[in-house]
């Protein structure tokens, strides 16, 4: 890839968790010159002593964390950037920087509801910019590539969404399953809650242990039901259980779904290798092979699996995948590639 114009990148809240994998993805990205790092807490700090595994590489000695000023963004020429911010906070700065001219990819909720009034439902506060949602393009790059590359506001995905909608839109836009027998089970490491002091994430009280946690109305369903619902052109609830796991990283999903019209498991690999086989970061491992997070943590693919359980009549799909980097930040990267007219695997197939 020519790196004679690279595409220039500022990342707000990049002290945070996916902020920092964003930064490990883009240092290696040849296409790519990060010009910006925000972080109120690392205000004035160099990038590499913030991360002290990134001393050496790329601009991480001499880049210095700022505030999220608008203003100061944009003097540093950055053509994209990268909202790792929360939800609520994201909206405000998506705004300013559209109207300063960047491109805005978000990581946050703030701009994956479609419905304003759906977003105060789940997230209990009136949406910051509704006016935006109907421009937003929600970011799942093998579904909407064409729509991510035209756009200048992308919602990037939650990572409970990127496991459970992948796996199922394809059989629910082909009928292949019932909608309303949907039930799923996640897991995720500890990663997936932020980095900030919550005493129930310490290592002394997430280890040894699994616990259930928003049930039965995680934020996420807003999205999932959403983008299921469109799959299947008409309305789709689901139940969702997600359960915090003793690792850092990782998310693990089962799908419960019933057969209908009659679909076996030939149809159900029809309809899969049809939506992925073309796919780089969607690894279809096939009928009775289970995925494995530590085949995918640290990557930006996500496996998936399925069986047919012809005693109940239930397809059960798997799927794994790094919630940092396939769940936030290496997703991201695939939308600031097809922006950007990169190759998708631009800066991403690093193992």
């Amino acid at each position: 890839m020519s790196n004679i114009n690279p595409t220039k990148v500022a990342i707000l809240g990049a002290s945070g968790y996916s902020g920092a994998e964003l930064v490990r993805i883009l240092l290696g990205h040849e296409g790519v010159e990060l010009v910006c790092v925000t972080s109120r807490s690392e205000s004035g700090r160099c990038l590499a002593d913030v991360f002290p595994r990134f001393r050496g590489v790329g601009v991480a000695d001499s880049l210095n964390f700022i505030d999220p000023d608008v203003d100061i963004i944009k003097a540093t020429n950055a053509e994209i950037a990268f909202l790792a911010l929360p939800h609520g906070i994201a909206a405000g700065f998506a705004r300013s920087l559209l109207d300063a001219g960047l491109k805005v990819i978000d990581l946050s909720a703030d701009f994956r509801i479609s419905d304003a009034e759906v977003y105060e439902e789940f997230y209990g506060t009136v949406h910051p910019d509704p006016e935006l949602l109907s421009e937003a393009v929600y970011g799942l790059p093998e579904i909407r590539p064409g729509e991510i590359s035209e756009a200048r506001l992308v919602a990037s995905p939650g990572c409970y969404p990127t496991s459970v909608i992948l796996p199922l839109l394809p059989l629910l836009a082909d009928g292949l399953i019932g909608p309303e027998s949907i039930q799923v089970v996640s897991m995720s490491g500890t990663s997936g809650a932020g980095r900030k002091a919550d005493t129930s994430l310490l290592f002394a009280e997430c280890n040894e242990s699994l616990r259930a946690y928003s049930v039965p109305r995680h934020r996420h369903l807003s999205e999932i039901e959403q983008e299921l619902s469109i799959a299947a052109d008409r309305k789709v609830t689901i139940s969702f259980t997600p359960i915090l796991t003793p690792v850092t990283s990782g998310i693990y999903t089962t799908v419960y779904a019933a057969a209908g019209n009659g679909a076996g498991v030939d149809e159900l690999n029809r309809s899969l290798d049809k939506a992925y086989g073309a796919s780089p970061f969607v690894r279809l491992l096939g009928e009775n092979i289970p995925p494995d997070t530590k085949n995918v943590t640290r990557s930006n693919f996500i496996d998936i699996g399925w069986a047919h359980d012809r005693r109940t009549g239930r397809f059960i799909l798997m799927s794994a995948e790094d919630n940092l980097v396939k769940g936030a930040s290496g997703q991201a990267v695939q939308s600031l590639n097809l922006m950007s007219g990169f190759p998708e695997t631009s800066g991403l197939m690093g193992l």
